[in-house]
C-alpha cells in the first residue's frame, strides 16, 4: 500500500513538472511563432512561467530575434532536475548524466509537438464551428498554427473547401514524435514515463 502511494506520488510530481515544461514550451513557441504578446493569454502564460524564467534570462540576456533561449533553457533544466530528484527520491542514486540530458532533450521535443498537436485540433474544430472567431484563445492558436501551417499550404493548397495541410502536419509530428522523440527516449534509457508528460 505505502509503495502504491509513493510511486503515485512520485507520478504526480513528475506530471506536474510536464505540464508545467508544457506551459514553458508554449510560452517559447508564442514567442517564435510572433504571437500577440498583449493577447491575455499570452500574458497569463507570461506570468506563471516567469518566475523560473527571468534566473535564465540574468545570463542569457533578454529575447533575441524569435527565439526565447531562456524560456528552453529553464524547461530543459527543470526536465533534467526533476528526473534525478525522481531517481534520488526512489533510492537507485543519480542516473547516467548522458542519458537525463537526451532525455531532457526529449521531454523538450515531446512537449513542442505536443502543443502543436493540440493547437491543430482545436484550430480543426474553430474552423468548423466558429470560423471568424474573435475569441483571445482562438486567435493566438490560429497564430500559434500559420507558422508550420503556411509552407505545406504553399505546397498542397486548398481543394475547394478542403484544406489538406492538416493531415500533412498530424502525419509529420506522429512521424517525429515517433522516430526522433522515440529514438532519443530509448537512447535515454529512462522509462518512457519519466520523459513525457
Amino acid at each position: 500500500m505505502g509503495t502504491q502511494l509513493g510511486n503515485a506520488g512520485l507520478m504526480l510530481i513528475n506530471t506536474l513538472i510536464g505540464i508545467y515544461l508544457f506551459i514553458l514550451m508554449l510560452r517559447f513557441l508564442l514567442q517564435a511563432s510572433g504571437a500577440d504578446y498583449y493577447n491575455p493569454m499570452s500574458q497569463s502564460v507570461v506570468k506563471i512561467t516567469q518566475p523560473v524564467v527571468q534566473p535564465f534570462q540574468q545570463f542569457l540576456g533578454p529575447v533575441a530575434g524569435r527565439f526565447d533561449l531562456a524560456t528552453l533553457a529553464a524547461g530543459f533544466v527543470l526536465k533534467v532536475l526533476g528526473i534525478i530528484a525522481i531517481f534520488m527520491i526512489i533510492g537507485i542514486g543519480i542516473p547516467p548524466l548522458g542519458g537525463v540530458l537526451i532525455a531532457g532533450v526529449a521531454a523538450i521535443l515531446g512537449a513542442i509537438l505536443k502543443i502543436y498537436f493540440f493547437a491543430l485540433i482545436v484550430m480543426i474544430i474553430l474552423s468548423w464551428v466558429a470560423p471568424n472567431a474573435s475569441h483571445p484563445g482562438a486567435l493566438l492558436v490560429m497564430q500559434l498554427v500559420e507558422p508550420i501551417m503556411a509552407p505545406v499550404r504553399r505546397v498542397i493548397p486548398p481543394l475547394g473547401m478542403i484544406d489538406l495541410s492538416p493531415i500533412v502536419v498530424f502525419i509529420g509530428i506522429n512521424l517525429l514524435d515517433g522516430l526522433v522523440v522515440g529514438a532519443l527516449t530509448r537512447a535515454a534509457g529512462i522509462s518512457g514515463r519519466l520523459v513525457g508528460l
